[in-house]
C-alpha cells in the first residue's frame, strides 16, 4: 500500500497505525501500574487513584492535546517537532531554542525506551526462571535490532500491524475478563479518585513521575504522522485507548483481589493476570510488540536528525536510503550511538524497574517545548483567539509543570543521562549560531558586472579549458548575488575556463517533501544559476538533482549537452563536468570577542568530524575540487611597526667587519 493511500482512512490504514504509531505508548501497560504501586501496600486509594490519574493523563495528554489538536499542525501531512517548527519560526527567532530542546530530549529518550520496553517484555521469564540472568538477552535482542536497521524495515516491515493487532486484542481481553469479576473499578474512570489520591494520599503527588510513563509515546504519535494520516491515527487511537484503559482497570481489580493491603514486591501483574498456560506465549507477544514500539524509535529518531540537518541544527552526516520506499533513512552513526546508550543504560541499571526510576524527564522537557510551539501555532497559524489559546496553554502548563516537577526527583538516578542529552542540546545550539555568524561573514558582490569577464574568459582561446561544465555551490539568495570567494577561484587563482557556468543554490524550504527548481540564464549559454527548493526531509543529491534540471533543458533544446570539444562533439558524447565545493576554516587572522571566538572554534571543530559538503551533496569526489577558504571575521587592526632605515656607510662598515670575522 503506498503512502499516499495509508494516508486515506481504511482498514488497511488504521492497521498499519497500529504497527508504526502506537508501539511506544501501546506497551506501557507492561511497566506503569507496577512503577506506580512500588514497594506502597496496595490499597484502594492507591489503586483507584492511580487508575484515575493514568486514565486522565491518556485523556487530557494523549487524546485532547496529541490526538485533537496536535495533530493538526500537520506540514503538508507531516509532524513532529521539528514539522511544527518549520511552521512557526519565521514568527519568532528564538523559537529555535523549543525546538533543539525538544529535538535533544527526544533523541536521549532513544537510548531509554528501547532496553526499558525490552527488558520489561523478558523479564516475564523469571516467573518461571527466577535465577535467569536478563541482561544477556535483553542486549542480544537490542543486538540485533540495531544490526539490522542497514536493511530498512521494508521485508518484515508488513507483520508490524497485525502482531500489534494481537497484542493490543490480548491486553485488552485479560483486563475486561477482571473487569468482569470486579466492574466497580470501572469507578476510577472518575477524576474524582485522581484529585483525592493527590490530595489525601502520603506522597501521592511524586507518583505522577511513575504515572507520566502511561503517556511518554504521544510525542513520538506525532513524529509518526505522516506515515499515516490523521485520520487513520485518530481511528487507530479509539481500539488502542479501550485496549489500554481495559488492561490498567483489569490490572488494578487483579492487585485489589491477590495484593490488598500487601506489597505486590517483585510481583508483575502484567503477567500474572494471565492464565498460567499463556504466560510464555504472552511473553512472546509482548517481546514482538517492545521490539517494533523500539523500531519506531529508532526510525523516528533518524528522520528527526535528517531534519535537523536540513534545517542547520546538525553537522552534516552519512545517510543512507535502504530501500526505495520514501522517508525510510538509515544514519549509521545514530544508529551506533543509540545502540552504545541502550547497551550501557541496560548494564548501568540492570533491571525495568531501575529504568522506571529515571525514566520520563525528557519526555516531560520534549512534550513542554511542543506546546511552547504549538502555541505560536494556534496564534498565528490557526488564528485562534487569545484568550482561547491562554485557556489551553494553561491547562497544558499546569499539567506538563506538574509532571516536570514530579519527575525532577529522577535526576540524580539519570545524571548521565541528563548529560547526554544537553550534550546534544548544546552542540545543535553551537552548530546553529556557528553557522549563523559564519554565513553573517560571508561577503556577497553582485554579480552583474562580473558577467562580462565570463564570458570573455569562456572565449578565451589562450586560456587552457578547465572543465566544459563547471559548477560552484553558492549561498546567495539572489540572482545578482555571488560570493566574493567564488569570484576569486574563478579569477584570481589560475583561471578556471570553462564552456558553461553552473551556479547552483539550495534552498530549503518550511514543507517537508517540496522538490522545485528555477533555472535563470545569467548569460545566453554560457552562465546559468539554478535554484533548487527543496524540503526539509529531502536529501539534497546535487548530482542527481542537477544532472535531472539538465536532461529537461536539453529536452527542451534550452541547452547543448554534448562535448564541445572538436574531436569528441560530432560523436555526440556528453561534456565533463567539474565541481568546486569552497571549505571555508577558522583563520587565526582575527580578533574575535570570547563568546565568538568559543562558537566558531567549536563549530569548526564539530565540522571536522562530520562528512564533507562532497560527500554530504551527493558528488563525485573524482569531478569534485575542493578549495579551502580561511574565514577572517575580525582581521587584527592597529598594527604598529617602525620602519628603520640604514646608513649605507654603517652598512659596509658591518659588512666589512664580518667578513674579516669569517677569515679569522
Amino acid at each position: 500500500m503506498s503512502k499516499q493511500n495509508l494516508k486515506v482512512l481504511s482498514g488497511a490504514g488504521v492497521l498499519v497505525t497500529l504497527g508504526i504509531i502506537f508501539g511506544d505508548i501501546g506497551t506501557s501497560p507492561l511497566y506503569v501500574l507496577s512503577a506506580v504501586m512500588g514497594q506502597n501496600k496496595v490499597s484502594e486509594i492507591l489503586v483507584y487513584g492511580g487508575l484515575s490519574c493514568i486514565f486522565w493523563t491518556l485523556t487530557l495528554q494523549t487524546t485532547f492535546k496529541y490526538i485533537f489538536l496536535t495533530l493538526q499542525a500537520d506540514n503538508k501531512g507531516e509532524g513532529g517537532i521539528f514539522s511544527l517548527y518549520a511552521l512557526v519560526r519565521k514568527r519568532a527567532k528564538w523559537l529555535m531554542l523549543p525546538a533543539i530542546i525538544g529535538a535533544g530530549t527526544l533523541l536521549a529518550d532513544g537510548i531509554i525506551t528501547p532496553p526499558i520496553s525490552v527488558s520489561s517484555a523478558v523479564e516475564g521469564l523469571l516467573i518461571f526462571y527466577p535465577k535467569l540472568h536478563i541482561i544477556p538477552i535483553v542486549i542480544a535482542i537490542l543486538t540485533l535490532l540495531f544490526a539490522f536497521q542497514r536493511f530498512g524495515t521494508k521485508v518484515v516491515g508488513g507483520s508490524f500491524g497485525p502482531i500489534m493487532l494481537v497484542w493490543f486484542t490480548m491486553i485488552g481481553f485479560f483486563g475486561l475478563l477482571y473487569i468482569i469479576q470486579d466492574p466497580f473499578i470501572l469507578k476510577a474512570l472518575s477524576p474524582y479518585y485522581a484529585i483525592h489520591f493527590l490530595v489525601y494520599y502520603p506522597q501521592g503527588f511524586w507518583l505522577l513521575g511513575a504515572v507520566f510513563l502511561a503517556t511518554t509515546g504521544a510525542e513520538a504519535l506525532y513524529s509518526d504522522l505522516g506515515h499515516c494520516g490523521k485520520k487513520n491515527i485518530r481511528a487507530a487511537w479509539i481500539f488502542v485507548k479501550t485496549a489500554l484503559v481495559l488492561n490498567y482497570m483489569g490490572q488494578g481489580a487483579y492487585l485489589l483481589h491477590n495484593f490488598n493491603g500487601i506489597s505486590i514486591g517483585d510481583h508483575q501483574p502484567f503477567y500474572e493476570m494471565m492464565p498460567v498456560w499463556f504466560i510464555k506465549p504472552g511473553i512472546i507477544i509482548a517481546t514482538a510488540a517492545t521490539i517494533i514500539a523500539s523500531q519506531a524509535l529508532i526510525s523516528g529518531s533518524f528522520t528527526l536528525v535528517s531534519e535537523a540537518v536540513n534545517l542547520n541544527f546538525w553537522p552534516r552526516i552519512k545517510i543512507r536510503r535502504p530501500t526505495e520506499e520514501r522517508g525510510q533513512i538509515y544514519v549509521p552513526s545514530i544508529n551506533w550511538m543509540l545502540y552504545v546508550g541502550c547497551v550501557a543504560i541496560m548494564l548501568y541499571f540492570q533491571n525495568s524497574s531501575n529504568m522506571v526510576a529515571a525514566y520520563g524527564f525528557s519526555i516531560t522537557i520534549a512534550m513542554m517545548m511542543t506546546t511552547t510551539l504549538l502555541t505560536y501555532y494556534m496564534l498565528y497559524i490557526k488564528k485562534y483567539p487569545w484568550y482561547l489559546v491562554l485557556f489551553i496553554v494553561s491547562i497544558f502548563a499546569v499539567v506538563e509543570s506538574s509532571f516536570m516537577i514530579a519527575n525532577v526527583s529522577k535526576l540524580l538516578k539519570r545524571w548521565f543521562i541528563l548529560f547526554f542529552e544537553w550534550a546534544l542540546i548544546f552542540m545543535m545550539w553551537l552548530w546553529y549560531k556557528g553557522r549563523k555568524i559564519k554565513n553573517r561573514y560571508t561577503d556577497f558582490i553582485n554579480f552583474d558586472q562580473f558577467l562580462p569577464m565570463l564570458r570573455d574568459l569562456s572565449d578565451d582561446p589562450t586560456v587552457p579549458k578547465y572543465a566544459s561544465n563547471l559548477v560552484y555551490l553558492t549561498k546567495a539568495n539572489y540572482i545578482y548575488d555571488i560570493e566574493t570567494k567564488i569570484i576569486y577561484s574563478i579569477f584570481k587563482k589560475r583561471p578556471k575556463k570553462a564552456d558553461v557556468y553552473w551556479f547552483v543554490h539550495i534552498d530549503f524550504q518550511d514543507t517537508p517533501y517540496t522538490m522545485k527548481y528555477v533555472v535563470d540564464e545569467l548569460v545566453k549559454d554560457k552562465v546559468f544559476k539554478v535554484e533548487f527548493k527543496i524540503g526539509f526531509r529531502v536529501q539534497p543529491r546535487v548530482n542527481i538533482l542537477l544532472r535531472k534540471v539538465l536532461e529537461e533543458m536539453a529536452k527542451n533544446n534550452e541547452i547543448d549537452m554534448t562535448s564541445h570539444y572538436e574531436s569528441l562533439h560530432h560523436y555526440h558524447l556528453q561534456g565533463d563536468f567539474r565541481y568546486v565545493v569552497l571549505e571555508k576554516f577558522l583563520s587565526h587572522e582575527n580578533e574575535l570577542s570570547f563568546k565568538e571566538n568559543f562558537i566558531l572554534t567549536a563549530y569548526f571543530f564539530i565540522n571536522h568530524l562530520s562528512i564533507s559538503d562532497t560527500r554530504a551533496f551527493g558528488l563525485d569526489s573524482s569531478d569534485t575540487l575542493i578549495e579551502k577558504v580561511p574565514l577572517v571575521i575580525a582581521p587584527v587592526k592597529n598594527i604598529t611597526m617602525t620602519r628603520e632605515f640604514r646608513d649605507k656607510k654603517t652598512m659596509m662598515l658591518h659588512e666589512r667587519d664580518a667578513r674579516d670575522h669569517e677569515h679569522d
